[in-house]
């Protein structure tokens, strides 16, 4: 690393080279071949609920070498903070960002890279300032409708932990994703990676703002209080020639150190999950699938396995097993016997896992739940001590030898995390902190009724991989190619959970022949996943004793590969 103060601070590693710019709180970046990659803003505007920041007078920036980085820091003045600090952090092969906020107030919007700012001169005026990206795309690594995974620079784009197949929220299928977003100019690449403190992820979304010019905008929504000094989530960007290799390496920074999690051999043999099936029959009854979660179906399907030869070691007891879902009771008009369904399993050497909708209320006491500001609930708390209890207790019942002796859980639905102003909770958490408290409920207490209980979801998020054991890729979207969108999924997954398992779900499929495609890809990728067995819910067509081959040649494949 070279670096000069004179005539302004200019840093060169074999990666990069900055710059800053004399008259603004502003630097170029440039990549190792000269290629201009970032006109960086300094500083941020960091918004409350009392009103919108603006930054003014900037000091002179200090900057000293440290343990072989150089750090840039310098202070403004503000409308709303009684102190802001900005620290640029220049390491061999990235550069970190951080603004420090002193005083109170209840975050609402942060921009980050761009902002309100009077102090320039007056050649630049005063005035919203942004960054400028150059290149030739911007990877988002959230899956959504569109299958669209590289923008422009100059397009508006969003990772969230929210969705529902509704236009503008149609990227629910991973939740989230890495708060990484990644510029491509020619063959390199750098990450616009947001990193936040342990218990400080209390934000919803991070997007990246189009346009002419951008910047970063995170949304803590009025939950999170700053007393005191704050320090707002690190942009990390890391230089590189490839998306997925260089979101494993800006994951390092957001995973939890841990001691190596327990796999157990079960884990990793096929899975038949009764979702599709489910799906199939809801053609033939006129009935929604949920409603279609019946024992006797349960033991059509199982009874269908043995006779067409094909040997799962996981059975999924899908949507809607339980009579009510924030619960997790048994529906006894549905299943008169779970508890012996599950022991038939056990003897056939099959484990049993209990399908989860994460954060519905459904018959849980409005008081235990996160409710809207006119009282009605709209997901089940988990911080109220109320409902770890209850949901303790029920876990229990699920998974103890006492109770219905199930093995694990598969969580859908966790979209429907709570994510509006407003809201009435028990806790301080907001975002990703209620995912991981919300993980850390089910997978706890699943670890103490049963040490090999499997919990599997699709929240690729690295803060999160100490709560759960498996990564489901979620449903295809049936209006793109279907492997092509799991490859994607499946790259995405290995590149920030390395160490995790991984479910690649089976449904719903456009037709038979995209099916056996991707059925034939499933060992590729993960441990396989039938969801159907004599149709499917979107073709008319059969499944014939052929295309069970397919299934049986496929999973005999995964074993293979696993030795």
């Amino acid at each position: 690393m070279k670096w000069t103060c004179e005539p302004t601070v200019k840093v060169q590693t074999d990666a990069y080279t900055l710059e800053l710019l004399g008259d603004r709180p502003a630097a170029k970046v440039w990549d190792a071949q000269g290629r201009l990659m970032a006109e960086l803003f300094l500083l941020s505007s960091c918004h409350t609920l009392g009103g919108r920041d603006v930054s003014s007078r900037v000091t002179p920036w200090r900057a000293e070498e440290r343990d072989g980085n150089v750090i840039l820091s310098c202070q403004a003045d503000s409308l709303l903070w009684a102190q802001k600090t900005v620290v640029v952090t220049l390491q061999e092969d990235r550069i970190l960002y951080r603004m420090t906020v002193e005083g109170q107030g209840a975050l609402g919007d942060v921009e980050l890279l761009s902002g309100y700012y009077t102090g320039s001169n007056a050649r630049w005026s005063n005035a919203r300032f942004y960054s400028g990206f150059h290149g030739d795309s911007l990877f988002n690594p959230e899956p959504d409708g569109w299958e669209q995974y590289a923008v422009s620079v100059q397009e508006r784009s969003l990772i969230d932990m929210t969705g529902v197949p509704i236009p503008g929220r149609d990227h629910w299928f991973f939740t989230p994703p890495p708060f990484c977003f990644v510029l491509r100019n020619g063959p390199t690449c750098m990450t616009l990676g947001v990193a936040a403190q342990p218990g400080r992820h209390t934000f919803t979304e991070c997007e990246y703002t189009g346009g002419r010019g951008q910047g970063l905008t995170l949304r803590y929504e009025g939950y999170t209080t700053v007393e005191g000094c704050y320090d707002l989530p690190e942009v990390h960007m890391i230089f590189g020639q490839d998306e997925y290799a260089l979101l494993g390496r800006f994951s390092e920074a957001e995973r939890l150190s841990a001691p190596p999690a327990e796999r157990f051999d079960w884990w990793e043999t096929p899975i038949f999950c009764g979702w599709g099936a489910q799906s199939a029959l809801s053609q033939s009854y006129g009935k929604p699938a949920p409603a279609l979660a019946y024992q006797k179906f349960y033991e059509d399907f199982t009874n269908a396995l043995d006779e067409k030869n094909i040997q799962p070691g996981i059975i999924v007891i899908d949507d809607k097993w339980q009579k009510a879902y924030g619960l997790n009771n048994v529906d006894e008009e549905k299943w008169p016997d779970m508890k012996g369904f599950i022991r038939a399993m056990h003897q056939k050497g099959r484990r049993v896992l209990l399908w989860l909708k994460a954060w519905d209320p459904e018959g849980v006491d409005p008081s235990l739940c996160i409710r809207d500001f006119t009282g009605a609930a709209q997901a089940i708390d988990p911080q109220n001590p109320g409902y770890l209890a209850l949901f303790a207790g029920a876990c229990r019942n699920m998974l103890s030898p006492e109770g219905l002796d199930a093995d694990g859980f598969k969580i859908d639905f966790t979209a429907r995390i709570p994510s509006c102003p407003g809201c009435q909770r028990s806790g301080d958490h907001w975002g990703l902190e209620l995912m991981r408290d919300y993980l850390a409920m089910v997978r706890d207490n699943a670890k103490a009724v049963k040490r090999d209980a499997l919990v599997m979801c699709h929240c690729p998020h690295p803060y999160l991989a100490d709560k759960l054991d498996m990564i489901r890729l979620n449903d295809i979207n049936t209006g793109r190619p279907v492997c092509e969108q799991m490859l994607h999924r499946a790259r995405l997954v290995r590149a920030v959970m390395p160490d995790k398992l991984i479910d690649t779900d089976n449904w719903p499929m456009p037709d038979k022949a995209s099916w056996l495609s991707y059925v034939r890809l499933q060992p590729e990728l993960g441990v396989p996943s039938l969801y159907y067995l004599w149709h499917m819910d979107n073709s008319p067509e059969a499944i014939s004793e052929q295309d069970l081959d397919v299934v049986r040649q496929s999973w005999a494949r995964w074993r293979e590969r696993r030795g």
